[in-house]
């Protein structure tokens, strides 16, 4: 089932407005701990101390400011803050379309799920279109008096939205300093059928968060009062330059 419905509004291109119910596609369960005092289990309750006379700062006695240079900042009132806040809009504005396979994963960010407000067949021809010619929808909106950037996306019989990092919070690779190492042609062979022989269906239900599960039994056998193994983890050596070979060799005779 679906969660509640997050926003409410049109994707708009062209002279076509299509009305959409915004879900979100992750739900995260995960075990959650609280902060105690050691000595008597009691909940810790966050506060704001002041770091110049140590005394806890109230909610109203607190400011926003903008550090201009080591020391110095310029207060920022919660009026100046509405005022640079996003004008509320109820459009999802697609300004152009681009091949899916333009979009590097490392701008996509937060997916959301996309069901049609009212039910036509102008939700279900954007799918199909966006399907048969492998589109994103570049497109912005807002919501939550802050505006987006994001990519229209259609997968299977729903439309996806997703949130994208701007190109300046992309940190560029060209600084890296990766260097030429020749790799023979039996290495890459020998690599190449290895990748082959390990290639399935992705199936994402075949894994589980192994931390999670750990620490759910890490809890019950703490309830039933058992002692709690401190276990070291283990050390993988980097196989060496000139072992590669013989490695990829010996991973190949495994996995056939």
């Amino acid at each position: 089932m679906p969660g509640g419905t997050i926003w409410k509004g049109n994707i708009h291109f062209g002279d076509v407005d299509v009305p959409v119910k915004l879900h979100s596609s992750v739900r995260e369960e995960r075990v959650r701990f609280h902060l105690l005092h050691e000595g008597c289990h009691t909940r810790l309750h966050q506060q704001m101390i002041c770091a110049y006379d140590r005394k806890a700062v109230p909610t109203e006695e607190q400011a926003r400011g903008f550090e201009l240079e080591d020391g110095k900042f310029i207060i920022v009132g919660p009026d100046e803050l509405e005022q640079a806040a996003s004008e509320n809009s109820r459009v999802i504005d697609v300004h152009e379309f681009v091949r899916s396979s333009q979009i590097d994963p490392l701008f996509l960010d937060r997916v959301y799920n996309l069901e049609p407000d009212v039910q036509s067949t102008g939700y279900r021809a954007l799918v199909e279109a966006l399907n048969d010619m492998d589109m994103n929808g570049i497109c912005t909106w807002t919501m939550r008096k802050r505006s987006y950037l994001g990519a229209l996306q259609a997968h299977g019989k729903i439309l996806r939205l997703t949130t994208m990092r701007h190109a300046d919070e992309v940190v560029s690779t060209a600084s890296f300093d990766l260097q030429a190492v020749p790799v023979s042609e039996k290495e890459l062979k020998i690599g190449t059928e290895l990748i082959e022989h390990l290639t399935v269906p992705f199936d994402p239900g075949k894994f589980e968060d192994e931390h999670e599960i750990k620490l759910r039994q890490m809890i019950e056998k703490k309830v039933r009062g058992e002692k709690i193994a401190i276990l070291k983890p283990r050390q993988l050596k980097p196989t060496q330059p000139d072992h590669l070979l013989q490695m990829l060799e010996a991973s190949l005779k495994k996995a056939a």
